[in-house]
């Protein structure tokens, strides 16, 4: 395993770090590029942009990393192999493109550096859902009536090349189903790449239905896993859940809600209001959370009121 190998731009490893204090995570991608101006409205959402405005991609993570956030998750959470050939990008650009998304958050955290950030940088490369792939809302569903195994021959070769491009961690995020959460521990193994496994979920249960107690052991004994909880939920559903998370599991906690606004598939737009509250996060804290920030719809006012309030490592 390398998780005790500091990032090149912190003294520190991520795993280190996360037992002594709190991480800042950065908040969301997608809306934090429509905020400049972009078109996210196809299927590729926030991972067109790695070919086509890449820097936009860079300004996007130097602004949550200006705003005091210490991980920036990159930008690959939409990219698959899949869903690039849709568009008829081959296998050898989709490889190019995937590696891209660690290089440009790495060249915001140089930036960030080059600009007086004195806080400690990582990079997390996003590994999104099978759902993800689909664009069309299953990702908030789960049971895609694929096996176990289908599922790992579908997550495997993106992680392969993720875990090549050297991030700090490998983000497994918004997992909806235990089955692909166990398909992505499998795909996980011998990558010499730490990760943390994050669920997006519904009270106490997975967006699939099962009880987070049954989902959360699944990375109890995976020691490539630093870190479990949630993300892309309800905050008011973060206490509860990070607090099984760290019942369960023995680990430090990672949660990044959205703003409390619901996701409407069919119209592709956010609906609702914000029940997103700094002063959540010193709840999360004190439930056993330690990698902690924003998903969708939170922005860098957000996660630098998160920072301010944990002063973190």
């Amino acid at each position: 395993m390398t998780s005790d190998i500091p990032s090149p731009l912190a003294e520190t490893s991520l795993a280190t770090a996360l037992a002594t204090g709190a991480v800042v995570l950065d908040g969301g991608m997608s809306n934090q590029l429509e905020s400049a101006g972009h078109d996210l409205s196809d299927e590729l959402w926030s991972a067109r942009l790695l070919a086509e405005r890449p820097e936009a991609i860079i300004e996007a993570h130097l602004a949550y990393f200006e705003a005091g956030a210490n991980v920036a998750i990159t930008s690959s959470y939409q990219a698959t192999f899949e869903g690039f050939a849709k568009r008829g990008i081959d296998r050898q650009e989709a490889a190019r493109l995937l590696t891209l998304s660690v290089e440009l958050a790495r060249e915001a955290a140089r930036r960030a550096q080059g600009k007086g950030a004195t806080h400690p940088l990582w990079v997390a490369a996003s590994v999104g859902p099978y759902g993800a792939m689909l664009a069309d809302g299953s990702e908030y569903r789960g049971r895609y009536g694929l096996s176990v195994q289908e599922l790992e021959r579908f997550h495997r070769p993106r992680l392969e090349v993720l875990a090549a491009a050297a991030p700090d961690v490998l983000a497994l995020e918004t997992v909806p189903d235990a089955d692909e959460a166990e398909a992505l521990l499998r795909a996980l193994r011998g990558l010499g790449v730490p990760a943390w496994l994050s669920y997006s979920i519904t009270g106490a249960h997975t967006r699939a239905g099962q009880p987070l107690e049954e989902a959360f052991a699944l990375a109890a004994d995976a020691d490539e896993v630093i870190a479990v909880g949630v993300n892309c939920c309800a905050p008011e559903d973060v206490d509860a859940a990070v607090a099984i998370a760290a019942r369960v599991t023995g680990k430090p906690g990672v949660v990044y809600p959205n703003s409390g606004e619901a996701w409407d598939a069919e119209a592709r737009a956010w609906k609702g209001r914000s029940s997103f509250l700094t002063e959540q996060v010193l709840g999360w804290h004190e439930s056993g959370a330690r990698l902690i920030g924003g998903c969708c719809r939170v922005g860098p006012e957000a996660v630098a009121s998160i920072a301010r309030t944990l002063s973190p490592v």
